[in-house]
């Protein structure tokens, strides 16, 4: 066999270039079942099919050049006459970026919508994703809690004066929203901030405040509207005295409110989006809400709305990887053979999509089922989706971190490089995604208390098992291992709560693996009652083959390392690895 020539090698990899999609709504079948399925109407997934194009698109090549290091944003604190405007520099196309997501995404926008929202809006943040964070998706899930935080607990002034500028999807006209929780001694220990509130006066129907002190991870820095904590009496400790004040950028008389950006962080990923350390010096704030009622409303309307965002956004960052790593091993030949052959390379593809197919299922049914819950007391899927959403927000940043480093290695040596693809900037995000919104620890923490004190554990395993019940045979023999790891967490969780009545942290060590396979069962139920909406049998008996794939890759009481790896398994990797669409 005569050796191949360098000119041959090259044309593998325009072919791989040539075939990624044009369009990533049109090219997943999965979202546009899930989409349908979920009750989406045909006008806003028309939208959305539109917005697919833009992102694979303009979008795609805005962002690449946006995350250069030359076009990362800098801090200008004075105009050109010596005006403060605590500004920072973007280059141009940073807004390529925005306009694309808010005009052609609607991102926001879907909020004004009376019915399937969230869903709406979720959907569009899993197309921009496949992009990274493209500089605007944290700040777009910033802006959604301002936006339901307003909403729900702002004075009817202060709705008015701030909502339509958070929900227009005209990009130079928006405001876009930004939350400032973090302080140097106040973490994850969110009851140990320290900046303080103090009243002065009446204005929007509400308190009118003055904020000082300093915030030491700010986010979309230069956001129009921040929503931040800050103490309002200095005698109630802990959450408890922390209230939720919205601090506008600019004054009524256009001035720059009472502010210093102090510096940017040079951030491992998410860079081409500006997070600093302000200093409040008397900033102009207003309450949300009573302020004894803030944290409240930090968990339940920001905190929560960013999780999900969270995952949504993992679960994009998954599928564009995967997109990448199958038409390279599609295109890419050795030893005079496309790498897909090789049966190891299709292990790889085959968990990349399936671990990318369930977490995309799991994530958009929270959203429709979030529509659904939004105005409605139902304490059962109250609880349900608290729990959920906590869970899903640790286990997918776990899960897309595994699979984008599959996709590097899928690439080999190009993997690494930063010009190559877009995958050393999808690892980079991913990194900051684990931490946003509560790291891992925080997360278990959180719902080891949610069991221990208010028993949120019953109304979600009702709602759970409920998920696991499709009523098809074949479905549920695929879904068997997660049923498995359902009943071995309902075994094993009444001793992790009695020790949690000794010690929350050691429960919160044995609780640990318990939350990641409870993500993952989740996630597999979501899947299976999305492959049982398939019309096709053929499909449906694929995709089913898909479900099997992820169940027992996560959910087998055997280690992934221990399972058998023989020749049934490597033809049913081929035929995983092979499916379109």
């Amino acid at each position: 066999m005569t050796s191949r020539q360098p000119h041959d090698a090259r044309d593998d990899l325009r072919q791989w270039l040539a075939v990624q999609p044009e369009n990533f709504y049109l090219a997943d079948r999965q979202l546009q079942r899930l989409l349908g399925r979920l009750g989406l109407d045909g006008s806003r997934r028309a939208q959305l099919e539109r917005f697919g194009a833009v992102v694979a698109g303009p979008l795609d090549r805005a962002a690449e050049v946006n995350n250069r290091t030359g076009n990362l944003p800098r801090l200008d604190r004075w105009s050109g006459i010596g005006d403060r405007t605590e500004g920072i520099d973007h280059h141009p196309s940073y807004h390529d970026c925005g306009k694309a997501i808010y005009e052609d995404g609607h991102v926001i926008a879907a909020y004004s919508a009376d019915d399937h929202r969230n869903l709406h809006a979720q959907a569009a943040f899993y197309l921009s994703s496949h992009v990274g964070e493209a500089g605007h998706n944290c700040p777009v899930a910033c802006t959604a809690g301002a936006v339901k935080a307003v909403a729900a607990a702002g004075s009817d002034a202060l709705k008015q004066r701030f909502l339509p500028g958070l929900l227009t999807n005209i990009y130079t006209d928006r405001l876009d929203g930004a939350q400032f929780l973090t302080e140097l001694q106040g973490g994850s220990d969110v009851g140990a901030n320290a900046v303080v509130a103090l009243p002065d006066g009446e204005a929007f129907g509400t308190t009118r405040w003055r904020i000082h002190g300093e915030k030491w991870f700010c986010s979309n820095a230069d956001a129009d509207v921040i929503l931040m904590t800050a103490r309002f009496d200095p005698q109630v400790r802990g959450t408890r005295g922390l209230g939720l004040f919205l601090v506008p950028r600019k004054l009524d008389d256009g001035s720059v409110n009472h502010f210093a950006l102090r510096r940017l962080k040079d951030k491992l990923g998410t860079r081409s989006m500006p997070s600093g350390e302000i200093d409040f010096q008397g900033a102009v704030a207003y309450a949300v809400g009573p302020a004894d009622q803030g944290f409240a409303t930090v968990m339940t309307q920001v905190i929560s709305t960013s999780r999900l965002y969270n995952t949504v956004g993992c679960a994009g960052i998954m599928r564009r990887a995967y997109l990448v790593a199958r038409a390279y091993a599609d295109s890419r030949r050795a030893f005079g053979t496309p790498i897909m052959a090789f049966p190891q390379v299709a292990d790889m593809i085959a968990g990349m999509r399936a671990t990318s197919a369930a977490v995309t299922a799991g994530a958009l049914d929270l959203a429709a089922r979030l529509d659904q819950l939004e105005g409605r007391t139902d304490d059962t899927a109250l609880a349900f989706q608290r729990v959920a959403t906590n869970l899903v927000k640790l286990r997918s940043c776990q899960h897309s971190h595994r699979v984008v480093l599959t996709g590097i290695e899928t690439l080999g040596g190009n993997g690494a490089i930063e010009s190559f693809s877009i995958l050393p900037r999808l690892l980079r995000d991913n990194v900051v995604y684990e931490n946003w919104e509560g790291t891992h620890n925080v997360l278990v923490a959180q719902t080891v208390r949610d069991f221990a004190r208010s028993r949120m554990h019953e109304p979600f395993f009702e709602v759970l098992g409920e998920a696991l019940a499709v009523g098809d045979d074949a479905i549920e023999a695929a879904l068997a291992p997660a049923v498995a790891a359902f009943e071995r967490t309902r075994t094993e969780l009444p001793g992790i709560l009695e020790e949690a009545g000794r010690n929350a942290g050691v429960a919160a060590l044995m609780l640990r693996p318990h939350c990641e396979a409870l993500a993952d069962v989740w996630f597999a139920a979501a899947l299976a009652a999305d492959v049982a909406s398939e019309t096709d049998p053929d499909r449906r008996a694929a995709e089913t083959e898909l479900l099997a794939h992820f169940a027992t890759t996560h959910l087998s009481a055997t280690a992934p390392s221990h399972q058998a790896k023989d020749r049934s398994y490597a033809e049913r990797v081929a035929r995983v690895a092979a499916l379109d669409g």
